[in-house]
């Protein structure tokens, strides 16, 4: 790393309680040349409550490349940043990555003021399993993009992490439950730290019907902890292969009944075509 070069500073901000900033976070915001924020406007008000006076940059997706450039040339002339997002850690669902793989490349430090996150703080009071996890961010805003992700990830024995807006919150919910069934358990955290904060977890079926029945529940921004698909390897291949394809083919086409007789058992789906065919002869 060049001497003279400076530090990137990635800081946790508060989700919405200010209680949970840390003294760290208070102290290395007071201490460095610049702050890269990404609304400046939003994080103004933070700074203003701990009386921190620092100039500020905007960093966000709609700028990064821009200011990758331009906070790189910052840090090799001696000065330090920080990078702040309007709420929690920063990368997370943000924009940020680029410029820090860039900075080890440039052999430039980059130092980790971590704090609260979204994420971490809905799973560990969602009450799903949290030894295994995968965060999926937000999902395609377009149906059948969505619909697309959700099936990709229905046999995912893994927690699902999901982030939601609230004007898609509800069409969201619609489509687990079109995809992962009614029986699939989900915790809907809302608002986390804040004043109308909402922790609550039902099966989807009850879920949607619960925030149906509650437009207040569709206001705010949310973290949806979906409970992992139940995967029994040993027991699917004991399924009677041609015992599944002779009830599929009574009500359903021979490609489909294939396709469906593939995903029960196992068994390759050209092969169970094949079969198939011969059974509709029959």
């Amino acid at each position: 790393m060049p001497d003279h070069s400076g530090v990137l500073y990635i800081v946790a901000t508060p989700l919405g309680n200010l209680g949970d900033m840390s003294q760290r976070a208070i102290e290395t915001l007071g201490q460095v040349d610049l702050i890269a924020a990404e609304d400046t406007r939003h994080s103004k008000k933070l700074l203003v409550h701990f009386g921190i006076d620092k100039p500020m940059i905007a960093f966000h997706e709609h700028n990064e490349r821009d200011q990758t450039g331009e906070i790189l040339r910052q840090l090799a002339a001696g000065r330090h940043i920080a990078l702040i997002s309007d709420a929690g850690t920063p990368l997370i669902s943000d924009p940020g990555y680029q410029l820090v793989r860039q900075l080890h490349e440039a052999g430039i430090r980059v130092v980790p003021i971590p704090g609260p996150s979204a994420v971490i703080t809905a799973l560990c009071a969602a009450g799903l399993a949290t030894d295994r996890f995968c965060f999926e961010g937000f999902l395609p805003s377009k149906a059948g993009a969505r619909e697309k992700t959700l099936q990709a990830l229905a046999r995912e024995s893994r927690t699902l992490v999901f982030y939601e807006s609230p004007h898609r919150l509800l069409e969201t919910l619609r489509a687990m439950l079109a995809v992962f069934g009614p029986q699939r358990r989900l915790t809907l955290a809302r608002e986390l730290t804040k004043t109308f904060e909402t922790i609550h977890q039902d099966n989807l079926a009850n879920m949607v019907a619960w925030v149906e029945a509650q437009p207040e529940q569709q206001k705010g921004e949310s973290v949806l902890v979906v409970e992992g698909a139940t995967v029994l390897p040993s027991q699917r291949f004991e399924v009677d292969g041609d015992k599944l394809l002779l009830t599929l083919l009574s009500y359903m086409s021979v490609k489909d009944a294939a396709h469906h007789a593939a995903q029960l058992t196992g068994q390759g789906k050209n092969e169970l075509y094949q079969r198939a065919l011969e059974m509709k002869r029959d």
